[in-house]
């Protein structure tokens, strides 16, 4: 059983068809799929040298464009310690150069959390709280966030945390998928936000 599958009980069911094959990510078959996003911004421009600086980590970056070409690929493994893995690849072609936005997902059933290791390798952690709108489109929102310095993890302070929403959905009348993101800082305000749409391939 996928790890969205198990995080959302009953609530899976309640996504759109697409929305619930999509995230049943079986281990050893790959989603993947290929699209466009028609938007990709960030904030201040004194923001980008840190962003610049993300890209070592397979994390951020700061190129914004309209209508770029994008990737994603999602991987099920199970870990040594015999938890289910999700290793998340999004790859973003700008005209002069190729971004990669990666990350390691496994769920804390206690807590009913995702916990998202960003970055390759890992720069945040981030707690997500996943939920299905009556729509059926998927959310996801940021909550407690770590600094990964090594084997050391210190938490950061609430003020200075990325927050984070992403909504994913499906276009019925053009056969697509549909992600949203907003990543934003409550002090500085807009981090980074993306929106666009795409299409399962055969790998």
């Amino acid at each position: 059983m996928t790890i969205y599958k198990t995080l959302l009980g009953t609530d899976f069911d309640k996504l759109h068809p697409k929305l619930q094959k999509r995230y049943s990510i079986p281990v050893g078959k790959p989603f993947f799929a290929s699209g466009t996003m028609t938007k990709i911004e960030s904030g201040a421009s004194w923001l980008k040298p840190f962003l610049q600086l993300a890209t070592r980590w397979q994390f951020l970056f700061p190129e914004t464009g309209r209508n770029v070409p994008f990737t994603v690929k999602n991987t099920c493994r199970t870990l040594p310690t015999g938890e289910a893995e999700i290793y998340w690849e999004r790859t973003f072609y700008f005209e002069k150069v190729t971004r990669h936005f990666n990350a390691f997902m496994t769920i804390d059933p206690k807590r009913r959390i995702v916990k998202d290791y960003l970055g390759e390798p890992s720069l945040f952690y981030s707690d997500l709280q996943f939920e299905v709108t009556p729509e059926g489109h998927q959310v996801i929102r940021s909550g407690r966030q770590r600094f990964i310095l090594g084997p050391l993890e210190i938490p950061i302070p609430k003020m200075l945390e990325g927050v984070v929403t992403v909504e994913d959905g499906y276009d019925d009348a053009r056969e697509v998928f549909t992600v949203q993101v907003h990543i934003h800082n409550r002090i500085v305000g807009k981090v980074m936000v993306y929106e666009g749409e795409y299409k399962e391939e055969s790998l």
